[in-house]
């Protein structure tokens, strides 16, 4: 197993819609191997596979105890759709999600994002087998983010109001690229999530 470069965004690859993977044989087993090496070394909860420059509908995760792979996802889109986040207030209900969206190919940039709070997932699993994945909360959020991937979308495309202003200010800010910079180097002695506090 490896540990995988995680491209970034301005990467072709993460605005291309993947391929559906047409078999799963040996390479696809041995990449999906990879890609939970990758996403465990940066203490991610999702990593799609074109995160890490293969343009390939497969998606890993890892969740709260609920962890897997996924080949050829289809998303269902159930319940209501809410901020998988919102910015911490100083009057937040007891149990609100006080987390802010954010992924391994956009460094820096935090913010909520409009999700359905409930999911129906199929697909196949790594062992081959149909799967079919029903999903609330941070688990519901993470497979939206993923499929995401898989279509060529970034979460920052789905930002609204200053959020989007916010974010697209700070990817045309002339520090960005050392801030991609910084997120790269860093990942080689500490950690980054997909979602931060």
């Amino acid at each position: 197993m490896t540990v995988l470069s995680i491209r970034m965004i301005g990467d072709p690859v993460l605005r291309t819609p993947a391929a559906p993977v047409p078999d799963l044989d040996r390479r696809t087993q041995e990449l999906i191997a990879d890609m939970f090496e990758t996403m465990d070394a940066v203490s991610g909860i999702g990593l799609a596979a074109p995160q890490i420059g293969v343009s390939r509908r497969i998606f890993t995760f890892d969740v709260a105890g609920d962890r897997g792979a996924v080949i050829n996802p289809e998303l269902t889109l159930r319940g209501e759709r809410a901020l998988t986040a919102r910015e911490p207030e100083s009057g937040a209900a007891e149990g609100e999600n006080l987390l802010r969206e954010g992924c391994l190919s956009v460094a820096e940039i935090y913010a909520p994002v409009l999700r359905s709070q409930e999911v129906l997932l199929t697909g196949i699993g790594a062992d081959g087998a149909p799967l079919q994945l029903q999903a609330t909360g941070l688990l519901a959020a993470c497979f939206q983010h993923e499929v995401d991937h898989l279509d060529g979308r970034l979460f920052v495309d789905r930002l609204t109001g200053e959020d989007k202003v916010a974010a697209a200010r700070a990817l045309r800010s002339r520090d960005y690229g050392q801030a991609i910079d910084q997120t790269l180097g860093s990942r080689k002695t500490s950690h980054s999530s997909f979602f931060a506090s």
